[in-house]
């Protein structure tokens, strides 16, 4: 049963008579728990809808289209409580925060529902037997998981949780159900790494062709790590190691199954100083949001955005100049961009800052982990030109403050300089290099 908040004006709910505050019970004899059950069960185009107002049940009658919405609000997205997360991982990211940060980035998620909705990955502790046969009956497709090892006492070991290795049996009741699988794997140092890794890869692959991906992204570490388990991070040559090893059988998949499935992280390739693979490689960039492919895709639009300068020029006031900052790991292809372009336009200079993180520690070179703070004490006293561009993903998902709770106009008051996000797209950050529309 969950409350609503509100109906809409004019909405379907509200011709039918349901008010705010009444509680939703059932669709078509259905209970509702949360926004999976509502949405599943309102694509009928009949529906019959048992609702409490007070003490009283009633319930309505609605002919509609089979994915009208009807009206109705609820105090969260997912008309439910987040499901917290029950691992004590040991290379949790949130563990290695400092004190004093707002209160929401400490919270740690192990969602099925944000999955679905937002792309999150779960490790599927949290879930039951109950919530897979939820999860196949709706079809819920993509799954995104993450898996880190298929051997069940390290993932025991990695995770602290008793249950951690008999929940891998999830991922094959899923595959043979037909979901769709999107997997990663956080790679450290001496535990899931080498022969260990060689297994994961070779077990998932079983889960073809319901695995989809799989993501090695590199362990993150803070400098904020003290009684915390050891970890250490991977030096460039082990990096270079780990991606022949992921490579080697990438090919073999690909050669097998046509995809290659398992790819490492940007962040490898950056650390091991190897060059990034061209864009064919990465086929549909299934795995982007994890890291993977996105500066090969940055410099795809960007040279296809060469191709219509002329365009954008018009726009164009020399002379310009611009300002970047951007972390460690993005700041030799940044610039390399730049170059680029400052080449094919007369009166553009652009500077590109490499920003190193001090707020977590050097260790940390990704640019969506830098602060304000950080920004500002790097850059002070210099002349940034025009404007001073920096990634988007250093703000939250609503765009008004950094990790450190500075906001943009605060950024730009102590610098002196009108700042500005720019997106992780090429085509995009020529539009903002240039100060031109797009």
């Amino acid at each position: 049963m969950v409350k609503i908040l509100a109906v809409l004006p004019r909405s379907i709910a509200a011709k039918a008579g349901i008010h705010g505050g009444d509680v939703l019970v059932s669709i078509n004899q259905n209970e509702i728990r949360d926004v999976l059950d509502y949405r599943f069960y309102l694509t009928d185009t009949n529906v019959s809808v048992t609702l409490m107002r007070g003490e009283e049940p009633y319930t309505v009658h609605i002919n509609k289209g089979e994915y009208d919405d009807i009206g109705l609000e609820f105090e969260t997205p997912l008309m439910d409580k987040k499901h917290t997360c029950q691992n004590g991982c040991v290379f949790c990211f949130i563990d290695q925060l400092p004190p004093g940060m707002r209160e929401s980035l400490y919270f740690k998620d192990d969602d099925d529902r944000l999955s679905f909705l937002h792309g999150n990955y779960v490790t599927l502790t949290n879930l039951k037997d109950a919530d897979i046969d939820r999860i196949i009956k709706m079809h819920i497709s993509p799954v995104n998981v993450s898996v880190h090892t298929t051997n069940p006492d390290l993932r025991v070991k990695m995770m602290k949780n008793k249950h951690a290795g008999e929940v891998l049996s999830y991922l094959g009741r899923m595959a043979d159900a037909g979901i769709a699988l999107c997997t990663q794997i956080v790679l450290c140092k001496g535990l899931n790494d080498g022969a260990e890794l060689d297994r994961t890869m070779h077990d998932l692959i079983e889960y073809h062709p319901s695995l989809r991906s799989c993501a090695i992204v590199p362990v993150g570490l803070t400098k904020y790590r003290e009684k915390l388990y050891p970890l250490e991070a991977f030096s460039p040559e082990e990096c270079a190691a780990v991606i022949e090893q992921v490579n080697a059988f990438g090919e073999e998949c690909l050669q097998k199954f046509g995809t290659r499935i398992f790819y490492c992280s940007d962040e490898f390739y950056v650390r091991a100083g190897l060059p990034l693979p061209p864009e064919e490689y990465y086929e549909d960039y299934s795995q982007i949001e994890n890291g993977v492919g996105m500066l090969t895709s940055m410099k795809s639009e960007f040279d296809f955005e060469l191709d219509y300068l002329d365009e954008l020029l018009d726009g164009f006031h020399a002379p310009r100049t611009v300002s970047v900052a951007t972390g460690i790991a993005a700041h030799e292809h940044i610039s390399s961009l730049a170059k680029e372009l400052m080449a094919r336009v007369d009166g553009l200079t652009v500077n590109v800052y490499p920003i190193v993180n001090n707020f977590f520690g050097p260790s940390v070179t990704v640019a969506g982990l830098l602060t304000g703070t950080d920004v500002v004490e790097q850059l002070s006293g210099k002349d940034l030109g025009d404007e001073l561009l920096f990634p988007a993903v250093m703000l939250r998902a609503d765009g008004d403050v950094f990790l450190d709770d500075m906001t943009p106009a605060e950024l730009s008051e102590r610098l002196g300089v009108p700042v500005c996000p720019s997106e992780n797209d090429g085509a995009k950050l020529i539009a903002a290099l240039l100060g031109v529309g797009e």
